[in-house]
């Protein structure tokens, strides 16, 4: 019977209850199938507990089992950062830093502050992925990401949020569209025209789908593209109209005849946060990059 808890243990508990699958998590773990079947039983019998019900499916975690691999997530992640800090002091990497953010940061705001972190901090590594505010959210919680950045503050309880940047949703149409002459338009009134937007991978895609969802329309958008200057590219070219970061808009407009509507919709402005559960337990290399977010959103400011 086990003793005591090991990361090994930790580890492979929250990789078969993400998989489901012991077969899986064993694989993830490095584990073969009997080590692990043998490690998951010593486990349950020292702590009196079952962790998993088994299934022809496959597994899935008892409500004992959701608990303990909410707190393995923080364990291996404090660990994560203690090993971090400690390459510090030695030659070669010094750390990873996963930062989950939305469309906007990702496109128009993280680039050029990852370019002058990684370029002051060379044995960093960052792993940058774009998801909705709420996902973002619940990868902090869990450990999943060390940095967040969202729109809005979710009443999420065990995360800090640090006011970062203000972000402004609004609508491009080619200069000859209907909706043109307007100063400032309402979604809805702008749902009855084709639309183009970025592909569902982005979570602009998901974030409008949800706002036409919530007023009961039926939407979709009938060209998807990767780029936020295909969307502009596209707009230009009279194949739809699109909701873009107004930063967007404003640079694309320069060079493009495309025309900037502001949309009378209160979720159109939006406040973005930067989030982490225990802005003191990160490593000193992921507490210098969200100092210099902040730093940027400072100097934007004034």
């Amino acid at each position: 019977m086990a003793s005591h808890l090991d990361l090994v243990d930790l580890r492979l508990i929250v990789h078969i209850g993400d998989a489901q699958s012991l077969t899986r998590g064993a694989e993830k773990s490095h584990l073969s199938l009997p080590a692990a079947s043998n490690r998951v039983k010593n486990l349950e019998n020292h702590l009196g507990t079952k962790l998993f019900d088994r299934n022809n499916q496959g597994v899935t975690l008892t409500p004992s089992g959701e608990a303990f691999v909410r707190h393995a997530r923080k364990v291996i992640q404090q660990i994560n950062h203690l090993q971090g800090d400690m390459q510090e002091f030695t030659r070669g990497i010094k750390g990873n830093i996963k930062v989950f953010a939305n469309t906007t940061a990702m496109s128009e705001f993280m680039p050029n502050i990852l370019a002058q972190f990684l370029a002051k901090h060379r044995d960093v590594t960052v792993e940058l992925r774009e998801r909705l505010s709420y996902l973002v959210v619940k990868a902090v919680s869990e450990g999943n990401a060390d940095v967040g950045i969202v729109a809005g503050q979710p009443a999420t309880h065990g995360i800090e949020y640090l006011p970062y940047r203000r972000d402004r949703l609004v609508l491009v149409t080619d200069l000859n569209h209907p909706l043109a002459k307007q100063t400032e338009v309402s979604f809805v009134d702008t749902l009855q025209y084709e639309y183009v937007g970025l592909s569902e991978w982005s979570a602009i895609h998901a974030f409008l789908t949800q706002a036409a969802d919530n007023l009961g329309v039926n939407f979709r958008f009938r060209v998807e593209v990767g780029s936020f200057d295909s969307v502009c590219r596209m707009i230009e070219a009279g194949v739809g109209v699109g909701v873009v970061p107004e930063r967007v808009a404003a640079r694309y407009s320069q060079s493009m005849k495309i025309k900037t509507i502001q949309l009378a919709n209160s979720w159109a402005e939006r406040q973005l946060y930067i989030c982490v559960r225990d802005l003191k337990a990160l490593p000193n290399f992921a507490r210098a990059l969200v100092d210099m977010m902040q730093e940027d959103a400072r100097r934007a400011s004034t």
